[in-house]
């Protein structure tokens, strides 16, 4: 009987951004130029390879942090995140054109760095035009026969826990060396809701002004998981709505009714997609860089000193 291969997922911007704000600017390559993100990623994907030996490691991309098709739905979805600067182009400063979204100027410049790194060491990396590297992560839970860590600071993950499948979320408190392991009695002990699905019903009710979400005003996390645990499912209170012997507040009824165009399209943007139409790659976590004399030219360029060497020989086993 084969064993079922174990998937590391990594949510690979909330992880740069965290490496980014966590290492300090000075340290740079050669040329001065700042690669704290790229040192602090690398690092990362050591710990996390040392820790929990995956059979299987994919780094998850954005292609579109902000996909149309989402913003249809909900016109305010990340759009306080959208650069407030003249479309056509950046601006003498730097900034990113209209319709991007605000990156700090010294982390934008490391971004290509670390893409060309990690296909260099033979990590995968996948992204789909149209959707998120959340979307890719969802997607390739689902595709998944044995159980999968997705790696992440974003709270909107936690929809994918499943202990029947052995879906965990690794959420990093500092650094990479102890991560809080979300699971479902993490979810009932922390949110009150049963698990992954009742997260995303919990979150769409709630909002997020994190994602321009607004939720259902007057319905904070306690409500909307109280509202859950009478009702079921965001199904079931928008049954309750209409029975008037469902025990619903008269405010709660009017609130809800009052929500009922964005309850019919949020949970599209809330949840992550599973049928993301991905490339073909090879997700087998490597042993040796697959670039190496590529690898070598960037470890020189860009100074990658021991962060490379720790994430080498962790792969190396």
């Amino acid at each position: 009987m084969t064993t079922p291969r174990k998937c590391l997922l990594l949510d690979t911007a909330s992880l740069y951004y965290r490496a980014y704000f966590g290492v300090p600017e000075s340290v740079k390559a050669p040329d001065g130029t700042p690669v704290n993100a790229v040192r602090g990623l690398l690092d990362f994907i050591a710990r996390l390879v040392r820790d929990h030996r995956p059979d299987d490691l994919v780094a998850c991309m954005d292609n579109d942090w902000r996909p149309a098709w989402r913003v249809e739905l909900v016109p305010s979805y990340k759009a306080h995140r959208v650069a407030e600067t003249v479309a056509g182009g950046p601006d003498a400063a730097g900034a990113p054109a209209a319709g991007q979204e605000e990156t700090p100027g010294t982390l934008a410049p490391q971004i290509p760095v670390i893409e060309r790194v990690l296909d260099a060491v033979g990590i995968a990396r996948v992204g789909a035009d149209g959707y998120e590297a959340d979307d890719v992560i969802g997607t390739l839970v689902r595709r998944a026969s044995g159980p999968v860590d997705v790696v992440t600071g974003d709270r909107d993950l936690f929809q994918l826990v499943d202990d029947a499948r052995g879906v965990r979320v690794l959420y990093p408190v500092k650094g990479m060396g102890d991560p809080t392991v979300v699971d479902e009695a993490v979810l009932r002990e922390k949110y009150g809701v049963a698990g992954g699905a009742a997260y995303a019903d919990l979150a769409l009710l709630r909002g997020d002004p994190s994602d321009g979400l607004p939720g259902v005003p007057g319905v904070g996390e306690k409500t909307a998981a109280r509202l859950l645990e009478a009702h079921g499912d965001l199904d079931g209170i928008l049954a309750a709505v209409d029975d008037p012997s469902s025990g619903l507040t008269p405010a709660q009824r009017r609130r809800l009714d009052a929500a009922r165009e964005y309850l019919a399209v949020a949970p599209k943007v809330v949840r992550v997609a599973g049928d993301v139409p991905l490339p073909d790659f090879d997700a087998a976590l490597p042993a040796e860089p697959l670039h190496p004399r590529e690898l070598e030219e960037l470890s020189q360029t860009w100074g990658l000193g021991g962060s490379l060497r720790r994430l080498l020989d962790a792969l190396a086993g």
